[in-house]
């Protein structure tokens, strides 16, 4: 995630006028085989490669439908609330533009995605994305370290750029959340995430730009599970597929250390 998340528009990502200067977006699915273990009626990220600007890049799409909320801190469709489908698009290092929102918004259009959605950004490879499942929750997990730190250090100046080498976490789980535990669970995956990051032998608590996205169905009349602290029923699940995903994507990082 590049920036601060910005508000969705109620009918989707904000269009793009026939005059932008954009690059055209040449967008298409790589059909990759079922995964050893893989569920059965899971909601499945689809990776696409597109071409753009002369970069082939790829991208990750999560078409959820009716019915799911999502907290999150994505660049486009941050916050809390129904969100039909997540896009997690890769862009080449040095990122030039200063629109993001407005650029994954293209990338979804390309995709046909409508409705409000979520999107994130990150440097890293998304091909080379990994996968942790635990009792229904699911982790899909692109990992970009290239700077890596601590989340507490001296001051800086104010405007630093912060270029998107990023450690992106999309969770889906299939058990409705309150609000509050819905906060929870980011925290929960983001803790699993530094003792991951740990265990993988590098020391950093993660990068400057991270983001996390929690899918869950709508909680409806009964409010949903109250709790997701790395105690309770859900968030401990959350937490073991965080720190399978996370582990797995951080040990290449390791070895170039």
């Amino acid at each position: 995630m590049i920036g601060g998340a910005r508000q969705p528009r109620e009918d989707g990502p904000s269009p793009v006028p026939p005059n932008h200067q954009g690059c055209a977006i040449d967008s298409a699915r790589v059909q990759l085989p079922a995964r050893r273990g893989e569920p059965c009626g899971e909601t499945r990220a689809e990776l696409h490669e597109r071409h753009e600007d002369g970069h082939r890049l790829h991208h990750l799409v999560w078409r959820l439908g009716p019915g799911v909320r999502v907290c999150s801190s994505a660049v486009l469709g941050g916050g809390i609330g129904p969100r039909g489908w997540i896009l997690n698009a890769q862009v080449p290092g040095g990122y030039p533009r200063l629109d993001p929102d407005r650029h994954l918004a293209e990338i979804a259009a390309s995709e046909g995605l409508t409705g409000p959605g979520a999107g994130l950004m990150t440097a890293a490879d998304v091909a080379a994305y990994t996968t942790g499942r635990d009792g229904g929750a699911t982790a899909t997990v692109t990992t970009g370290l290239g700077v890596r730190g601590w989340a507490a250090v001296p001051d800086v100046e104010v405007g630093t750029p912060h270029w998107p080498g990023t450690v992106n976490i999309v969770l889906t789980l299939p058990a409705a959340l309150s609000d509050a535990a819905l906060i929870n669970a980011v925290a929960t995956a983001t803790e699993a995430k530094v003792q991951a990051l740990l265990d993988a032998g590098l020391d950093c608590s993660g990068t400057p730009t991270d983001a996390v996205c929690v899918a869950a169905p709508e909680p409806g009349p009964h409010g949903g599970e109250p709790f997701a602290g790395p105690r309770s029923t859900w968030g401990a699940r959350i937490a073991r597929a965080v720190h399978t995903a996370v582990l797995e994507g951080a040990r290449p990082a390791r070895d170039l250390s």
